[in-house]
């Protein structure tokens, strides 16, 4: 408790330092009536028990906020969240995705060399841009550091980062073989305030993977404050405002703020490939998944992969309304979830994996006249807040506020020309999202399992083969159709999910081969003991013949 001679002191601390801390138009007095007519004059309860230092960071920090916005923001989400909750109404309007926009990579292989073409063409002419939203920290994971630093246990040790840098190097270097120019994929790396520094600092560590610093670019996502269920913002602590990023739909802000966009242009890209950094398996500027955009005239793609069951927990893309959008798997009812087509595939089955296609019109049409209409959806979390009336910090136990996001792909309403692009999931999608644990999913182990039951496979379709420690031939991989018509050959597909399947260990480096392509030099009619690794510096047995 302060005195009155100290709160004396405060007070002319605060008037020495008040031109420091605000000019002249926004003095305290202006941030206290701002507040009061947003119904925030909370944020200033502990104000006198705050040294001068945390009094500037609070006053700089809600001076940033336009709580109007935020106020409309709020009854804005709270409002369609409500009406969210109508699951009928939504199940009445969803329509799947027509064929005449859909493309797969089984049913459409025909078209697959054509559409590779087209994508490293784009590619070779500098127009195409990777960008990644990695403003996750690993906290699910068990780490405090950012995702893309995770190492899932490859043979390589390699991190996320590492992957997909090599994928891109290999990729240019494709682009390149094949047209005789050299030519850049730029990497747009979207980071939070809680990940920019260390995932700066990795790079810069590491040499950017080889990559030149100039092609890469970080920029942060926006924050928001969390607020309790009466809009009422919560504090983290007397002196700072509880924030968080404000979901992956906060790059079209970003882009715009931090003329990210701008640089785009600059460069001449024509069109920019946006993916999650969790999916260990993501293949990053895909050229297929490119050229069929490209192809298509489309201004605004989404790759899918079959949902494996109706209860599966992922959004899928579909029309509702005639309207392109992806609804959550807890906004419809299960009913609608279990409706089937006359092939016997779900009706709804384009599950969405956050891999999406977008020309730089498009985006710039985003950034400049369509993102202030996106709006928030709404998370209720536990969120551990500074209590005002006692004022003491408080762990709740149950949800005791709201955290206001948006999303990357609610941006697909604005489209002119909309496409989906099917995938096979155990070649494309193994995200990286818990710790391990028994039972597990989307875990470290399966990740890496995922990686390496693709790399088997390469190594079969290319002529190679494994044996056991007495010179046996192992048995080709069994095929998992997952419902699908189009039985693929059982040394092709095998689709990996769980934790106990354990595959063969292969690792093959993303600068040996980007999608299991120029494997027959080093693996065709040999035989091979795992763990097998081929990399720049040949090919190694780790353990051979037991030993």
């Amino acid at each position: 408790m302060l005195s009155n001679g100290g709160r004396e002191r405060r007070r002319r601390l605060w008037t020495l330092r008040k031109e420091v801390v605000m000019d002249g138009d926004s003095d305290l007095c202006v941030l206290q009536r701002r507040l009061a007519e947003a119904g925030q004059s909370h944020l200033l309860h502990f104000w006198e028990e705050l040294t001068v230092e945390q009094q500037q960071e609070l006053c700089t920090e809600l001076q940033n906020m336009n709580l109007e916005e935020l106020g409309q923001a709020f009854q804005r989400a709270m409002r369609d969240g409500d009406h969210l909750a109508e699951k009928e109404n939504v199940d009445a309007r969803m329509e799947p995705v027509p064929w005449d926009v859909l493309g797969s990579t089984t049913r459409d292989r025909d078209q697959l060399p054509l559409w590779e073409a087209e994508g490293l063409h784009q590619i070779s002419q500098n127009k195409v841009a990777v960008l990644l939203l990695a403003g996750g920290q690993g906290t699910r994971l068990g780490v405090s550091y950012p995702k893309g630093m995770y190492n899932v246990g490859l043979p390589s040790r390699k991190t996320l980062f590492q992957i997909q840098a090599e994928r891109i190097l290999k990729l240019q270097q494709l682009a390149e073989e094949r047209h005789g120019l050299k030519c850049v994929i730029p990497w747009y790396i979207m980071t939070s305030g809680r990940t920019m520094e260390l995932t700066k600092e990795f790079f810069l560590k590491h040499k950017y993977f080889g990559l030149k610093k100039e092609n890469v670019v970080f920029f942060q996502q926006g924050m928001l404050p969390a607020m309790d269920f009466d809009g009422k913002i919560l504090l983290e602590d007397k002196g700072k405002v509880c924030m968080a990023p404000d979901g992956n739909g906060g790059l079209y802000r970003a882009l715009g703020t931090q003329r990210i966009v701008e640089d785009m242009e600059r460069r001449g890209i024509g069109c920019i490939h946006v993916y999650c950094v969790d999916n260990i398996l993501v293949k990053v500027a895909d050229p297929r998944f490119i050229g069929f955009c490209v192809q298509k005239g489309a201004d605004c793609g989404a790759k899918v992969v079959e949902k494996t069951n109706p209860t599966e927990p992922v959004g899928v893309v579909c029309r509702v309304g005639g309207v392109y959008q992806v609804v959550e798997y807890s906004e419809i009812s299960l009913a609608t979830a279990q409706k089937r087509s006359h092939d016997g595939r779900l009706l709804f089955n384009a599950g969405n994996i956050a891999n999406h296609f977008f020309t730089i019109k498009f985006l710039k049409d985003v950034v400049n006249f369509y993102e202030p209409q996106l709006h928030h959806h709404v998370a209720q979390k536990k969120i551990p807040y500074m209590d005002v009336a006692t004022g003491k910090p408080l762990n709740p136990d149950k949800p005791n506020g709201i955290k206001m996001e948006k999303f990357v792909f609610d941006i697909f309403q604005f489209a002119e020309k909309f496409v989906v692009y099917e995938v096979l999931r155990e070649d494309e999608f193994s995200p990286l999202k818990n710790a391990d644990s028994q039972n597990g999913k989307d875990n470290p182990t399966t990740a890496r399992h995922a990686l390496m039951s693709l790399h088997h496979r390469w190594v079969l379709n290319s002529g190679g083969h494994f044996v056991d420690e007495n010179g046996t031939r192992l048995p080709a991989i069994p095929c998992c159709t997952n419902g699908r018509s189009d039985a693929i050959q059982a040394d092709v597909n095998h689709n990996l999910k769980d934790a106990n399947d354990l595959p063969i260990q292969c690792e093959i480096s993303p600068l040996i081969s980007y999608g299991g392509e120029g494997l027959e030099e080093f693996v065709k009619d040999k035989e091979f003991h795992a763990p097998l690794v081929i990399d720049r510096n040949g090919v190694h047995e780790l353990v051979k013949n037991g030993v």
